[in-house]
């Protein structure tokens, strides 16, 4: 059998792995891929289109339903022009903090769930641990589906906990997010004959104002139950980056923005994919009364679901037994929980360190967030002895 690392070791390694989104992670799903079969664990990679990145996912124990996936993903945000005191991809340890790029988001659920395999092998389990680590979840989690529609070969596992930062709270619902690229494509003219050209700044506007219009509305009707622990308690749609134009005195022949949305359970991100689409036909139609070759074109860049709250879910039932957190909690910002409950899965977040800590410069986890995951984990194989 293989070394049993600490979870500080193996966070340590982690975290040492330069995988941010735009780079591979074939050395980190390398070393995992090393570490389990020198446990005796067969792991499964599924790569994407490129064949430079993977996921990996693991059976360990009884080859029989019933059992609990733990999901993390490997990828990181860039640390690039943010002002570290530390190198962002080694771990140092500062007053009882881990500081490194992954720490809390979330290579230290990753490293707790590697941790737990030998702990688990050496339980009497009946069902078993299923270990599921995904690619590019910063970038629009797109690696996890392909990952989830191949563990179906897998026995089906009764519940998944995605083990995003949560300080060991059971969140049980959080939003889904759809976005999209816009490309609004005008016919240049001198301003002074405005009438005759289409400006695609001015239209593109127009779209965005309707965003605003649509935020407006939603804020003023009232949030049902399902949606109302949520902040805020309706979906939103944002414009972060905008770009076109010219000169100040000619219609602008290009405009580009990104549009995103974050939808709250009980709607879903279709559903606010015909409504754009429906508003980009309203005000393309003005536009190509103009001129012909005028139009908005649209580019999917990321389209993740919901997790809606399940009501005694099997999921959450489980996590509230293992932490004792009997609170409502919810998130505005979107993981690959909602992704799993798609594929018929029962779900809840669960994880060490604080959602605070991502993406920012000096991250960094509790070093007690870690010995409480550990003891979640324990405490988790317990009841995977049981029948």
């Amino acid at each position: 059998m293989g070394e049993s690392l600490s979870s500080r070791a193996i966070l340590e390694k982690l975290v040492s792995f330069n995988t941010v989104s735009a780079n591979s992670n074939l050395e980190l799903i390398a070393w995992v891929e090393s570490y389990l079969a020198g446990h005796g664990v067969t792991s499964t990679r599924v790569y994407d289109e490129t064949g430079t990145k993977a996921s990996l996912f693991a059976n360990i124990g009884p080859e029989v339903e019933g059992g609990i996936i733990l999901s993390g993903h490997t990828d990181v945000v860039p640390a690039e022009g943010q002002a570290w005191d530390t190198d962002p991809f080694e771990v140092v340890e500062r007053n009882g903090r881990l500081y490194g790029r992954g720490t809390a988001d979330m290579k230290g659920f990753d490293a707790l769930a590697l941790w737990a395999v030998p702990q688990a092998l050496a339980a009497n389990l009946k069902r078993p641990l299923q270990i599921a680590l995904s690619y590019d979840e910063e970038v629009g989690c797109v690696g996890a589906p392909p990952m989830i529609s191949a563990m179906a070969a897998l026995p089906k596992a009764q519940a998944a906990i995605v083990g995003e930062p949560s300080m060991m709270k059971v969140v049980t619902g959080h939003k889904g997010m759809i976005g999209f690229d816009v490309h609004v494509r005008g016919y240049e003219v001198h301003s002074s004959v405005l009438d005759t050209g289409v400006s695609a700044v001015m239209y593109g506007a127009e779209l965005i104002q309707w965003a605003h219009a649509e935020n407006a509305r939603m804020a003023r009707e009232q949030a049902n139950a399902l949606v109302a622990d949520f902040v805020p308690p309706y979906t939103t749609i944002h414009v972060g980056q905008i770009s076109g134009g010219t000169a100040h005195n000619i219609t602008a022949k290009d405009c580009h923005f990104d549009i995103s949305f974050r939808v709250v359970p009980g709607e879903t991100t279709s559903h606010w994919e015909t409504e754009l689409h429906n508003k980009v036909a309203e005000i393309e139609a003005k536009m190509k009364a103009i001129h012909p070759e005028c139009g908005i074109d649209l580019s999917e860049v990321f389209n993740v679901p919901p997790l809606a709250p399940e009501r005694d879910g099997v999921a959450e039932n489980l996590a509230r037994s293992l932490t004792g957190d009997n609170a409502n909690h919810v998130v505005s910002y979107a993981t690959e929980g909602g992704q799993f409950q798609e594929g018929g899965h029962s779900v809840v977040v669960c994880g060490p360190g604080d959602i605070a800590q991502a993406h920012q410069p000096n991250e960094f986890i509790e070093i007690s967030q870690l010995e409480a995951g550990e003891a979640f984990l324990k405490r988790l194989i317990k009841q995977l002895e049981q029948d």
